[in-house]
């Protein structure tokens, strides 16, 4: 256990799995206190939470559809109940629906853009008013954003948003002492990525980066710890990509 984020209160949403798991972990293990949100499945949530306290750390799991905006405040307000404060938010939840322009429904188009943008957006909006100074605030990008993917169009256009997002509000959020960044992971080994994938499609997918491995949760957590820190107060508005020189 160390002691880096000692006395903060995290926030993580979509975080029973993958990435965001890691994420919440990995600041538990750091002395913060998180709140796991998951939009729809208890039983993930609850082992994150159960893994957090046998490590010796403090977590709760909230249920909320960040897709919708009177669970988005209440999300912030259960958190401020049971903590009484938000240091740290880390905008994980996401889904990723790849089809051919001509395949794209107008539900797969809305439902992308409304967990994506939508609850992205009003999180910050929320993270905005309640945090106190020094607040940090994550997106959770992407580096297809620095390649050229079929099928990833909408996707694509989802995270783009993310990151003007972090872009635009930097200065007005930095009066008030809140940094603001996304971080662009590449191709990380998840059940979410490996999923429907081929070991040949894995294969030239690791071939693309500089050490010819996929990227682990861990190599992701540890640039959000920084983010999340006291060192990277004069960090804001920024997009870091790692991705292992994918792109």
């Amino acid at each position: 256990m160390g002691n880096k984020l000692a006395g903060k209160v995290a926030l993580v949403t979509g975080a029973s799995r993958g990435i965001g798991r890691a994420i919440a972990e990995q600041f538990a293990l750091n002395g913060a206190k998180v709140i796991v949100n998951y939009s729809s499945n208890p039983d993930k949530a609850e082992e994150v939470v159960s893994a957090i306290k046998q490590q010796g750390g403090e977590a709760l799991a909230i249920q909320a559809d960040i897709s919708r905006v009177a669970d988005v405040e209440q999300l912030f307000q259960k958190t401020l109940e049971a903590y009484g404060q938000v240091d740290i938010l880390v905008n994980n939840a996401g889904i990723m629906i790849t089809k051919p322009i001509a395949s794209m429904t107008e539900e797969d188009f809305d439902r992308q853009f409304a967990i994506n943008v939508k609850g992205t957006f009003f999180a910050i909006q929320q993270a905005a008013q309640h945090m106190n100074k020094n607040g940090r605030i994550i997106n959770i990008s992407t580096s297809v954003l620095g390649s050229m993917f079929p099928t990833y169009s909408v996707y694509a256009g989802t995270k783009g948003a993310v990151e003007q997002f972090a872009r635009q509000l930097a200065k007005e959020l930095g009066p008030k002492g809140i940094t603001i960044n996304s971080v662009a992971p590449g191709p990380v080994n998840t059940e979410l990525f490996n999923e429907g994938k081929s070991a040949e499609q894995i294969a030239s997918i690791v071939s693309m980066n500089a050490f010819g491995r996929l990227g682990e949760p861990e190599d992701i957590t540890s640039v959000i710890l920084f983010l999340a820190g006291e060192e990277s107060q004069w960090v804001t508005g920024q997009t870091l990509r790692v991705n292992g020189g994918y792109v």
